[in-house]
Order: C-alpha cells, then sequence, then structure tokens
C-alpha cells in the first residue's frame, strides 16, 4: 500500500528521510524482484493481460461471470486517475459528486488534541466519515487514527486498478460501517512489467509545490506459478505557512448582529466583509475599564483603537483590520506531508485450483502543520510589571492616575510561534492467505481463506504549546530591587526556574522566556498503537439449478479484533493550552457468519439476498440483512432496487476515549441565568463511552439502467436512495451544549457546564446513542463512446442530487444539511456534478473536466430579511444574507504516447482549476477561536489554492 509513509523535515526530535535512504529503497524494491527473473520482463511486459471471466463486484460476495449486483456501483477507472496524476489519490476520488462529507490533509490541521491531523479520509452521502467503509481489494485496512478513520494516503496509489464506489447500505455483505457506502480500492495485483513513474506539481502562486517517485514491477516464474509484485514510492509536499491570497483579507465573517434586540425587526445574524475581532490586537489590547481602546505596538509605543460596532466578540467597522492582523489567516494552506511506502506480494499456484500468497505493506508518513496564531485573553497585567513599567511608562502613569492595580489585556501573541503538530504515523498491513476452486456435486466452488494483521503506530506531538502555569508565572514579571527583571515567584523561590516573559507589544519575547513557557522543548506527547486482527474464510459458487438458471451463493465466516493502547508521560495529562493526552485503551472482539444467495427467477430477473449475525464483545448480537433485485425488462432497460438493514458499531474512540482535553471558546448569550457570559474561553473535555450500543440503518435504492440497442456506445442510469438511522452515536459540539441550556431552556445539559470562582471552567462532551438521522436522493450517470473524425470521443457524467439530510438530535429540532454550504460533517450541496470528456487520436489523448456544485445556503430553516424581521429562534434564525454561491471548476490534460526502452512512455500536462477561480466566500463564526486564523470559506467544497499545474512521465516495458 502506498501513501501514507509520508516525513518530513520535522521539527523538534521528529526525524526524516535522508535522500540516501530514499534511492535504497527505491532502487531495492524495484530491483530485487528484477535481479530474481530478468528473462520474463521482455515477454510479459508486451502482452495485453487477458481477460479475466471470474469477478467480484463490491456489495456483493459471490463470483459470477459479469454478475450485475442490484446496487449501484461508481467506477473511476485507471483512465480516469492518470489523466490528472493526482498527488493523492483521495482528493481525486472526492471529486465523485456522491461523496460528502471527506477530509483532507489541509483542512484536518486544527485536530490537535485528537491528532487527526494530516489524515485524508472518505466520507459517503454526508453522513460521515465512521459510516463510510473503506476497503483494499475487499478487505479492510487498519486504521490510522482512534476514530477508526482509514487514511487513504496508506493505499498503494499506482497499483490502484479501479475505485469502485457502492452508494448503498452493504453491513450484510462486508459488517459493520457501510451504511453510507463502501469505496473499494481494486488493486491490480496480476500486473506484469516493469513502470517508473515521477510527477510533480506546482500552483499558480508557485507554493503548493509537490513530488512523486514511484516505481514497479512484476513478473511471473515457475511456468507463471509464481507471481512477485512490488512497488514503492516517495512523496513530498512542501509547506505553505498562512493563508496568503488575495481573497482572505476582507474580514468576511458570521457574526451576532449587534443591532438585534428581538423586537426591532432586525436579523439576528450579519455576515459580511469589514468585520475583526473585538477583544485583542497582535501586542496586546486594554479591553476594560477607563483605558479601554490602548494597544501596544513597538517599545514606548501605542495607540487608541476606534472601535466599531461591538458585538462581542466581534465588531462591524471600526480598525478591524488592526484587531485582524497577526491572527489572519493563520492556519497552514498547505501541510508539509512526506510519505514513503512499499508494497509487496507474492502469490504462488500450489496446483491448477491452489494459490497461496502473502501480501505486506508499510507505510511511513510524517505531517506538519500549524493550528492558529491562537489568541488569548483576559491577560491580568499588574501595575507593576516591568515590562510595563520600563517599556510603556505613559500607561503605567496613566495607571496610576487611575489607581488601576492591574489591566486586563487580549493579545493574538504577535512574536510566538504558531502552534501546530508534527504527527508520525508507521502502518504496517500484512495478509496471508489462500483461495482456490474446487468441484462439489458438479459444481465450480471458490474458496477463500485468509489472515490479516494490520498495525499503525503513531508518534503525535505538538509543537509551540505552552504549558499554562508556566506562562501565569512568567508573564508575572516584576524588578528585583536590583534593577533586573524576574517572575514574582521567583521572589520567594529563587530556585523555581522561571523565566519572565513580555506579553506587551509586538517585538515579541525573548528566546529564553518562550523556551520556558514551552517547557524547555518537552511538548505534549502521545505514543498509540492500533491493531487490528482479520480472520476471514468464505466459500461461493453454483448450488443447484433452477428453471431460471443455477441457484449462486456465498457464505463464511468472519473474525476480527480491534484495540488502541499506548504511553503518555504523565507531565502531559493537564495543564496545557493544547494536547492535554492520555492514554486511550481498548480492545473489542467481533464474531460474525453470513450467507448471501443469488436467485434466478426467470430469464433476465435475479433476486440477491444476504443476511449476517455478528456478536460484538462491548454490546452482544446484532443481524444485518439485504434483498435487491435485477430485471433486464428489454435488451435496452435494466431495472434495479435494494433494501437493506444496516448497522455501525462505535469506534475505538467512542468507546474508550480517555478524556482528552483541548482549549476552545464559546459565545453565552447576553442576560443568559450564568456567571459569565460573552465570548469566553474554557477547556474541551472529550470522554468516550463504554455503553454505547451500534446504530441501526434502513436503506433502500431503485433505480434502472437505459443502454439502447439503437445508440451504441451510450449507457445512462438513474438510482433513486433513502437512508434512515436511528440510535445514530454522536456528540453535541460545546457550543450547542451552551445553546440547549441557555437558549433553549433544557437543564439536562446544564450540568456538563462547570465554572470555577464565577468563571468558565470546562465543558464535557461525550457521544451517546441519541439522534437519528434521514438522508435521500438520487444519483445520475451517462457514458457515450463515438468515434469522431480520426479520434475517440468519450463522454462520461456524473450528478448526485442531495433531497434531504436531516439530523434529529432528539432534543432541540431536526437540521436539514442538504444545501448547506458551511463547513459541517453533514453538510452537502443540493447537487453536485462531474463531467469528463477524453478525445484520443493515437498518440495524443486530451481531457476536459467540470466539476462543481450549485448554490446553497447557511441553513435551510434561517430567514434571510433585512427589515421588518421575525422574532428569530435557535431553529429559525434570522440573517441578512442566507445566499452561497456555488462553484464550477475546470480542469484539464493532454498526454503523449511514445516508445521508451522497448516499452511505452506517457508524458502528462495536467491544469487543474483551469481558470485560477478564488473560493467564495463564507461567514464562518460566529462562536469559535480559531475563526480568523481559518480561509475564510469553507476549505471543505472550495478549492483555496488556485490553479495547479502538474506534470507526469511514466514509462512501462
Amino acid at each position: 500500500m502506498r501513501n501514507a509513509v509520508q516525513t518530513s523535515r520535522r521539527r523538534g526530535n521528529m526525524d526524516t528521510f535522508s535522500a540516501r535512504s530514499i534511492r535504497a529503497l527505491l532502487l531495492a524494491g524495484v530491483a530485487a524482484p528484477l535481479l530474481v527473473a530478468t528473462p520474463a520482463l521482455a515477454q510479459s511486459a508486451a502482452v495485453d493481460e487477458e481477460p479475466v471471466n471470474d469477478i467480484v463486484v463490491t456489495g456483493s460476495r459471490i463470483v459470477g461471470d459479469g454478475y450485475s449486483a442490484p446496487t449501484p456501483v461508481a467506477v473511476l477507472g485507471e483512465a480516469d486517475i492518470a489523466a490528472q496524476a493526482p498527488a493523492n489519490i483521495s482528493d481525486f476520488v472526492n471529486q465523485l459528486p456522491a461523496i460528502a462529507g471527506s477530509g483532507t490533509s489541509g483542512n484536518s490541521s486544527g485536530g490537535l488534541s485528537n491528532a487527526g491531523a494530516g489524515i485524508n479520509s472518505i466520507g459517503l452521502r454526508g453522513l460521515g466519515v465512521g459510516r463510510t467503509l473503506v476497503l483494499v481489494d475487499g478487505q479492510r485496512s487498519v486504521a490510522s487514527t482512534v476514530g477508526g478513520t482509514v487514511d487513504i494516503n496508506t493505499i498503494p496509489q499506482d497499483l490502484v486498478k479501479r475505485v469502485e464506489v457502492i452508494t448503498g447500505g452493504a453491513s450484510a455483505a462486508y459488517g459493520s460501517d457501510a451504511v453510507g457506502g463502501v469505496v473499494n480500492f481494486i488493486l491490480d495485483t496480476g500486473y506484469e512489467g516493469v513502470k517508473l513513474g515521477v510527477d510533480t506539481g506546482l500552483s499558480t502562486y508557485g507554493d503548493a509545490y509537490n513530488y512523486r517517485f514511484t516505481g514497479t514491477a512484476g513478473f511471473s516464474l515457475l511456468d507463471d506459478r509464481l507471481h512477485l509484485l512490488t512497488n514503492v514510492s516517495y512523496f513530498k509536499q512542501t509547506r505553505e505557512e498562512g493563508i496568503n491570497r488575495d481573497w482572505n483579507d476582507s474580514g468576511y465573517f458570521q457574526i451576532n448582529n449587534p443591532a438585534y434586540d428581538g423586537t426591532n425587526g432586525a436579523p439576528q445574524r450579519l455576515v459580511g466583509s469589514g468585520i475583526g475581532p473585538a477583544g485583542y490586537t497582535a501586542g496586546g489590547l486594554i479591553s476594560s475599564g477607563p483605558l479601554r481602546g490602548t494597544y501596544f505596538l513597538g517599545e514606548g509605543q501605542t495607540a487608541q483603537l476606534t472601535y466599531g460596532t461591538v458585538s462581542s466578540p466581534w465588531m462591524i467597522g471600526g480598525d478591524w483590520q488592526t484587531t485582524l492582523d497577526g491572527h489572519l489567516g493563520t492556519n497552514t494552506l498547505v501541510p508539509l506531508d512526506e510519505r514513503l511506502s512499499l508494497f509487496q506480494r507474492a502469490g504462488f499456484e500450489i496446483t491448477p485450483d491452489i494459490e497461496i500468497f502473502g501480501q505486506f505493506s508499510y507505510n511511513r508518513s510524517v505531517s506538519a502543520s500549524s493550528y492558529q496564531q491562537t489568541p488569548s485573553t483576559g491577560v491580568s497585567i499588574a501595575a507593576d510589571n516591568a515590562y510595563l513599567l520600563s517599556q510603556y511608562p505613559a500607561v503605567a502613569a496613566a495607571m496610576a492616575a487611575q489607581g488601576l492595580s492591574s489591566i486586563t489585556v487580549g493579545t493574538s501573541n504577535a512574536g510566538f510561534p504558531i502552534p501546530g503538530s508534527n504527527i508520525k504515523r508507521e502502518v504496517y498491513r500484512g495478509v496471508v492467505g489462500a483461495k482456490g476452486q474446487f468441484d462439489m456435486f458438479e459444481k465450480a466452488m471458490n474458496w477463500d481463506v485468509y489472515y490479516q494483521k494490520g498495525v499503525t503506530k503513531a508518534r503525535e506531538e505538538l509543537t509551540n504549546t505552552w504549558l499554562n502555569s508556566r506562562m501565569a508565572l512568567a508573564q508575572d514579571a516584576v524588578f528585583d530591587g536590583t534593577g533586573n527583571i524576574v517572575c514574582r515567584s521567583t521572589l520567594t523561590n529563587p530556585g523555581n526556574g522561571c523565566v519572565p516573559i513580555d506579553r506587551l507589544g509586538t517585538d515579541g519575547p525573548s528566546q529564553e522566556a518562550l523556551n520556558y513557557i514551552y517547557n524547555d522543548g518537552n511538548q505534549p506527547l502521545r505514543h498509540q498503537t492500533i491493531k487490528q486482527d482479520v480472520a476471514a474464510a468464505t466459500i461461493s459458487g453454483k448450488a443447484f439449478a433452477l428453471p431460471a438458471g443455477d441457484l449462486a451463493f456465498a457464505t463464511g465466516v468472519e473474525w476480527r479484533r480491534e484495540q488502541i493502547d499506548g504511553s503518555v508521560d504523565p507531565q502531559y495529562n493537564s495543564g496545557w493550552l493544547y494536547g492535554n493526552f492520555r492514554v486511550n485503551q481498548g480492545k473489542y472482539d467481533v464474531y460474525e457468519g453470513f450467507l448471501e444467495l443469488d436467485v434466478p427467477i426467470f430469464d433476465g430477473m435475479n433476486v440477491n439476498a444476504a443476511a449476517r449475525g455478528t456478536h460484538y464483545s462491548t454490546s452482544g448480537w446484532v443481524g444485518t440483512w439485504k434483498v435487491g433485485a435485477n430485471w433486464q425488462a428489454i435488451d435496452s432497460l435494466r431495472l434495479r432496487g435494494n433494501i437493506s438493514h444496516d448497522i455501525r458499531a462505535p469506534n475505538l474512540e467512542e468507546l474508550f476515549a480517555a478524556g482528552t482535553a483541548r482549549t476552545n471558546s464559546v459565545i453565552i448569550p447576553t442576560g443568559a441565568d450564568a456567571p459569565q457570559t460573552g465570548s469566553l474561553q474554557f477547556v474541551q473535555n472529550a470522554f468516550g463511552n463504554r455503553n454505547l450500543k451500534p446504530e441501526v440503518a434502513d436503506s433502500w435504492t431503485l433505480g434502472a439502467v437505459f443502454e439502447p440497442t439503437f445508440l451504441p456506445g451510450f449507457s445512462l442510469s438513474f438510482d433513486y436512495y433513502s437512508i434512515r438511522i436511528k440510535d445514530a452515536i454522536g456528540s453535541i459540539t460545546a457550543q450547542q451544549t451552551v445553546d440547549l441550556c441557555y437558549e433553549q431552556g433544557i437543564s439536562s445539559y446544564c450540568p456538563n457546564i462547570h465554572f470555577v470562582n464565577g468563571q468558565l471552567s470546562t465543558i464535557d462532551l461525550t457521544p451517546i446513542n441519541f439522534a437519528r438521522q434521514k438522508t435521500s436522493g438520487f444519483d445520475i450517470e451517462a457514458s457515450y463512446a463515438v468515434p469522431v473524425g480520426p479520434g475517440t470521443l468519450r463522454l462520461h457524467g456524473q450528478t448526485t442530487h442531495y433531497i434531504k439530510n436531516v439530523v434529529d438530535d432528539g432534543i432541540s429540532f431536526p437540521i436539514d444539511y442538504a444545501g448547506v454550504l458551511t463547513s459541517g460533517t453533514y453538510a452537502s450541496p443540493n447537487w453536485v456534478y462531474r463531467l469528463s470528456a477524453f478525445y484520443d487520436i493515437d498518440p495524443v489523448s486530451f481531457n476536459l473536466v467540470a466539476r462543481g456544485f450549485t448554490d446553497g445556503v447557511y441553513g435551510n430553516d434561517w430567514i434571510e430579511c433585512d427589515g421588518d424581521c421575525p422574532v428569530s429562534t435557535a431553529q429559525y434564525r434570522t440573517i441578512n444574507d442566507n445566499s452561497i454561491k456555488g462553484a464550477t471548476y475546470f480542469d484539464a490534460s493532454v498526454d503523449f504516447k511514445f516508445p521508451a526502452m522497448g516499452g511505452v512512455g506517457h508524458l502528462t500536462f495536467i491544469v487543474n482549476n483551469l481558470l485560477n477561480k478564488d473560493p467564495v466566500l463564507v461567514g464562518n463564526g460566529p462562536d469559535g477561536n480559531n475563526v480568523p486564523a481559518y480561509a475564510q470559506t469553507n476549505r471543505s467544497r472550495y478549492d483555496v489554492i488556485g490553479r495547479t499545474f502538474r506534470m507526469s512521465a511514466k514509462v512501462e516495458f
């Protein structure tokens, strides 16, 4: 498997690959099999792959000759992948219209405390990544995070023959997680020949640079009884700090309208430009008292902030650019991503009917990114602070004149390095097994047994994260009586090692002070090991003859164990700005048995049915099933439908999370019955729940495939889907907890909000089986191939219409996320489309892609108005502009084929986002202290990089 072995030049004690080791592994991986069997290469490279009669379509375990599954399957083939030569295959697969709610290494850079940074994931139907099952050749792969997410980077991209996406429930076929569907990466394990490749990419702005080297060798020995396959690849993407794009400079956010009072007809929410924070500046802003509005610049320099209209924590107008300066766009635009991967497979035919095989993959990845230039509010500076007295005597004099013993400052901490993460993951996956055929009652039977062991070792280290206790001591700096600046605590405890820090002004603190608050380089660190064991045995074939044909079946048993363990030094358990890691420990076992039947009813009509019984060591027995049918009504028209009963079991994180804490902020509404109101920082604690049970889904699909005999080469399909989930596992956010308690008056959530001495301290979040979700829509897919002039024109179009995607937590009110274009797990556009055109005129192939989505909203129940608005409620919020524009992007490529070294070479030039279309501005907010640091758009949906150029060169012989 490829992709997940990223390394980087690493900070702290994170190591990196040397150029020599990379070259050695590349050469060794490709050359080792060549040394064994060079004579076989010339003969095998030029031979076209033999057609395979027995195939297994994703969504079924039955082996057949051209079998058509009753559930729709979307396919991305080698030509589609090669035409764009993606830096990683997940970015390409995420273009499929049926995929919504996925994660990328770019938009996961905020996953510090949960160590999710750097992950590329796939989610179907806007149901969340956890409800999409990712397979490799029909087998599960070990997760890269405790949340069960499979990092798509761990799949060997250059061996992917096609990607099959089944957009319907498939738990009866594959077990838990296949609620939204399955994404199955089919590898070309029978490849013979040698291919070498290199590709590189760069944005039109000169950043987002990446490159990749890959080599593959496969050949047969011993009269084709032994087949060996090796692939090795190396990828590196350089880091681009800060969102340095003009479109991100307008201060476009969503805030609570300061003019709204519930009776004057004003909208409650405002979105627009010219908005900035009201509570801090880069060098510090006095935020209360008679000196409110004084802000600190370089040494000895201050200024008076011109406030706009304030709606905590924001303001409209005034010196909004001043307050944004230093915090704006400090999230990483492109993370450092370095991967090294090795894949090897050996298969040996003991007899013509029995093959044994072994497969091993290793992926090492290093990802590094910055989260945000974290702002601090409520920083207390005493009147005798040495830096205040020595650098800003005028402010100190004004304090004395006003009789102030301290001032309260908000700062985005100019001169402090940006907090982030360095995460190294090593993913090992080994599979050994055997498969073959035998005859029973004069019927051919297929059998397959295998054992898989997967291990992910993660080293999760945060960077530039201060220890709160040290910061509190260091910022309380005074003179010691001899003119030296020291920590106040040092006066009574001279040996405490405290180093004073200057939190005023834009010049930044000393390196010695930074070393002290960052715990002398000892940053929050956690080691986690995720293990997955799978053993399975399957038999399939044709049982007996029926009047309309043979009854086909597949049956099997499976065992799986998932476990998590690790280690954390106790000093990293609590007291940090971010991280506060704890050891996640736990495991569960799964025992399963399944039976699938394909019954021919009459000529052209088949019924497919499957049932699976599953026992979880954590929650007991559960059953899943499906029934589907195919009917070839006429030569040109096939009808298909499927109903299924599926499950998703809680993952390791949902069950066993030990209580990782992170710093965040919420807004407690003015007038609430709470010790504090306004925008407040707190510590968010996330715990697991061992009493969770599997969530249950009932889904059905109904569709048709039209392939008219009067138009050869044309195919059109339509499939409607409906999925209903109950007992859905989820956690409400901290802001939702506050809203439920103080805005909607649901008192059961108030105990999760903790105040200490009148100050907001912590908010606890725990997953429970509490929600329902209903989603429905339809997919349309069409393709056409026809000779045009001297070449062939191939057209392919896919679109998905999300009719509804309603989440009902059973506590407040249902929310429909279909058509919502803000960030979020369940948000999805109403229409998503991808159109691709190839024109092949040997030896050149041209490709043009149009992809995009339609306009959307901030909330389907929200009311757009700009005067004479009704009273705003939590469900029916009023907003000045509830519209968000969609986007269409164009990609183009041209591929040149040429003879090379006795084989075939390809040189491909690709331009993505051909027109360099800027993202649509999306007003993020109003809560969350990281909003200004992030892109002023939905980077999960819109392209934030801009036009990119790629070039790929490959040779195969």
